[in-house]
């Protein structure tokens, strides 16, 4: 009898540590196991998120060189452009935000700012038609660094963080007759020109009232979009503002026209040249007399590195 008990009992525990290896083995096997979106499951994104970021770095130097020049050279110059996107249904929410600075430095300058800028765009609008869409854009765009006028002897301040800024609120609407070019128009249109620098105020900088620091305007305001990858490696993104003051000179109008051709050279580098444009009728700050408006007109070429992001 006791040798009858004793088997029994061996059985007992061999089938208890063999059970418990199984569930061990299971256990592993779950937790090994890969998992994949269902096939059929074609839920989008309602955010989409993502961006650029380029790094440019140029430097020559010169030593016994008979044509001349700078002994020392040194630009940097980077640019941030991100994006979030929102979808559902028949509702959108574009938002874009650009940052570029950019810093050059010569032996015979010194160090200077040659670029510098804030440019914020989100835009909501529901769709009304196969084309077409109707809602309200804000626009805010400024600098972020002091920013001079040099002479041979001398500089002089001319921006700085808010002074100027632009803040734009208009409601309107939107044409896209392709996949790649945009148009958005609004005759009824808010603007707010912030100069807060005292000593840029009370020069009646950038249009605003000696003294002041806000200039309020209402007008008519246009914006032309397009964006377009030729191929994986070559991209071309625009966008033309057009803005006209019904309260003062509505014949003059302001232009911020933006360009940014991006040649890709493998995956962590890229040719990236830009080409800006901007006529503000009140940014008076040109010409012998220093009291004139001109095209300002910025062209940079750059080769370096260049990281793309996104959730997609």
């Amino acid at each position: 009898m006791r040798k009858f008990l004793c088997i029994a009992l061996l059985l007992n525990i061999s089938f208890c540590l063999h059970a418990q290896d199984e569930t061990v083995k299971k256990l592993q096997a779950d937790a090994d196991r890969k998992i994949t979106k269902d096939p059929g499951d074609t839920t989008k994104k309602t955010w989409k998120t993502g961006g650029v970021f380029n790094l440019n770095i140029a430097q020559g130097s010169l030593s016994n060189w008979s044509a001349g020049g700078d002994k020392f050279s040194l630009a940097l110059n980077s640019l941030l452009s991100a994006y979030a996107f929102y979808e559902k249904g028949k509702h959108h929410w574009d938002n874009t935000l650009d940052l570029n600075l950019g810093y050059m430095n010569t032996t015979s300058l010194g160090t200077r700012k040659n670029d510098d800028r804030i440019d914020l765009v989100s835009k909501y609008a529901y769709d009304i038609g196969k084309k077409w869409d109707a809602g309200v854009l804000f626009n805010f765009r400024s600098q972020m660094l002091k920013g001079y006028d040099y002479t041979d002897s001398s500089r002089t301040l001319t921006s700085q963080f808010l002074s100027p800024a632009y803040v734009l609120l208009s409601p309107g609407v939107t044409y896209k007759p392709t996949k790649d070019f945009s148009i958005f128009v609004s005759p009824v249109t808010a603007r707010w020109t912030v100069v807060m620098n005292d000593s840029l105020s009370s020069r009646g900088a950038y249009g605003v009232d000696t003294g002041k620091h806000v200039k309020t305007e209402f007008g008519a305001f246009a914006t032309l979009n397009f964006f377009k990858e030729f191929s994986k490696s070559i991209s071309f993104k625009s966008r033309a503002d057009f803005y006209s003051n019904y309260l003062e000179n509505p014949q003059n109008i302001d232009v911020y026209w933006t360009n940014l051709l991006t040649m890709k050279l493998g995956k962590l580098f890229a040719i990236n040249y830009a080409l800006d444009l901007i006529y503000d009728d009140d940014a008076r700050l040109f010409g012998p007399d220093g009291q004139s408006a001109r095209p300002q007109i910025r062209s940079m070429l750059g080769i370096g590195l260049s990281y793309r992001f996104s959730n997609r």
